[in-house]
C-alpha cells in the first residue's frame, strides 16, 4: 500500500517517528507521500524524506497558510520546486473556508498560480477542499485539460462532486471518514469504482476506526482499505494492488 498524504514530519510524531515507520512497514505499507504546509514545514519535511528511500516530498502551500504574505510564501515555494530537491507534487494546495473566509480572493489566487507551476512542471497536484466545493471547482475548471492531473486529496463530497473531480483527471483520496458511522462518504465510495481511488491517512489527523478521535498513523492505512474492500466487494489484495497503481502512476515512480 501507498500512503499518499502524510504529515508525519511533525512534531506530533517526534518522539516515536521510528517505532512507528516500522509499525507501519508491518502494516503493509511500503511508500508513504509528504505534502508540505508553508515555508516553516519545509526543512522537517526535506530532512525525513532524505533520511528514507520510500519517503517523497511534495511542495506547496496549504490555504490555510494562505494570508496577506501569501507571495513571500510562494517565492518559498517557487524556490523549492527549482532547488536540487525532486518533489513528487505540488501540494497540498487549494481552498479551506471552514475557518476562516477572510483571505478567499488570496486562496484563490494562491490555488490558481500553483495549478499553473504544477502544469508548467508536468507535477501532479494535491488538492485541499473545505467547505468550498464551489470555489476549488471554479478555479480546476479554468485549468481543465490533459495537463492537468492529481489527487483531490481527503474527498468528502457527494457523487456528483465526486464524478466532476474525475472528469478532471484526479483521483480521489480517501481516508478514515469512510469509516465513519454516520459521515455518508461510505455511500459515495460504494458507488465508485476501485480505479479511481488512492489511499491515505492525512495522519495525525482523521484516524480511521476504531481508532477516531486518537493520532492517526500510517500503519492505519489498513482499516481504510479494508473498508473500500468491503464497499466494492473485491479481496483487499485487489483494492491494494490497484490503488497502488494509481498513486505511483500520479507520481510518476
Amino acid at each position: 500500500m501507498i500512503d499518499t498524504h502524510t504529515h508525519i514530519y511533525l512534531k506530533q510524531f517526534s518522539e516515536d517517528r521510528e517505532a512507528l515507520l516500522q509499525r507501519a512497514f508491518e502494516a503493509g505499507v511500503q511508500e508513504l507521500f509528504l505534502p508540505n504546509i508553508d515555508k516553516e514545514s519545509v526543512a522537517a519535511l526535506k530532512k525525513l524524506a532524505a533520511d528514507h528511500d520510500h519517503i517523497y516530498p511534495m511542495m506547496g502551500l496549504h490555504p490555510s497558510h494562505v494570508k496577506a504574505d501569501y507571495e513571500e510564501e510562494l517565492a518559498v515555494v517557487w524556490e523549492e520546486l527549482t532547488s536540487d530537491t525532486h518533489y513528487y507534487a505540488v501540494g497540498e494546495i487549494g481552498i479551506d473556508l471552514y475557518w476562516d473566509k477572510t483571505f478567499i480572493k488570496e486562496q484563490q489566487i494562491a490555488f490558481d498560480l500553483q495549478i499553473s507551476k504544477a502544469k508548467e512542471m508536468g507535477l501532479p497536484i494535491v488538492i485541499h477542499c473545505r467547505d468550498a466545493f464551489d470555489e476549488t471547482f471554479e478555479v480546476l475548471e479554468s485549468h481543465r485539460g490533459d495537463d492537468l492531473f492529481g489527487i483531490f486529496h481527503c474527498f468528502t463530497g457527494n457523487l456528483d462532486q465526486a464524478h466532476q473531480a474525475l472528469s478532471l483527471n484526479l483521483k480521489l483520496g480517501i481516508g478514515g471518514v469512510v469509516t465513519f458511522k454516520n459521515g455518508g462518504l461510505d455511500k459515495v465510495v460504494a458507488e465508485l469504482q476501485t480505479e479511481d481511488l488512492v489511499l491515505e491517512t492525512d495522519a495525525p489527523y482523521l484516524a480511521p476506526m476504531p481508532y477516531r478521535g486518537k493520532r492517526n498513523e500510517p500503519a492505519y492505512l489498513s482499516y481504510i482499505a479494508q473498508k473500500i474492500a468491503d464497499l466494492h466487494e473485491r479481496p483487499l489484495e485487489e483494492v491494494d494492488a490497484i490503488t497502488t497503481a494509481n498513486a505511483r502512476k500520479i507520481f510518476q515512480l
